[in-house]
């Protein structure tokens, strides 16, 4: 699910700033087929939880990480039906287009936080786990899954500057630098 939502998720968010030059269908598809592996790999992962849980005799959905993941893997199927129905299907006029964009894009990052969100209360909970099970609170291990959590959160938030941020910025009108001679 990390590699789905949070590395699938970023670079699908990215791809209109790393390749601002891009052809804007190019992109478009490329956002679109990103998205769908990183659905589809977040089903995927769900699946697994519930089969190991089920086949090890763990109850399911009985934390805080485990509903969130329910609620995050459906607003992004949402979110994701939503953008294919509204951007990529020629069907939806250019007004609603237009009107639509700064709402998918707000509940997008929206959806991709709450993923960061849920991957991180994972990271808590299998460290938890692991030193209720007699892990060294310093040990490699607990060092591993904390580092792995702070660049997650690292990541995340680069991910979100970078989509917030202006692509370029304008200087406004009438308005122009004083040049230095």
């Amino acid at each position: 699910m990390l590699i789905g939502y949070i590395i699938l998720g970023s670079e699908a968010i990215m791809i209109y700033k790393v390749f601002p030059n891009l052809n804007h269908d190019t992109a478009k598809l490329t956002h679109l087929i990103l998205h769908a592996v990183a659905t589809v790999l977040g089903a995927f992962g769900i699946y697994c939880a519930f089969k190991y849980h089920n086949d090890s005799g763990i109850a399911n959905l009985y934390s805080l990480h485990s509903w969130l993941g329910i609620g995050t893997i459906a607003l992004y199927a949402i979110q994701w039906v939503f953008g294919f129905v509204t951007f990529f299907l020629p069907g939806a006029a250019p007004g609603v287009r237009r009107g639509a964009l700064p709402w998918h894009a707000l509940f997008g990052l929206f959806v991709y936080v709450l993923a960061l969100a849920t991957a991180e209360l994972g990271f808590l909970e299998k460290l938890t786990f692991l030193e209720s099970g007699g892990l060294d609170k310093y040990g490699a291990e607990a060092f591993l899954v904390n580092f792995t959590a702070l660049v997650v959160v690292l990541l995340g938030a680069f991910v979100v500057v970078a989509a917030v941020t202006p692509a370029h910025a304008e200087e406004p009108r009438g308005y122009a630098p004083i040049p230095v001679s």
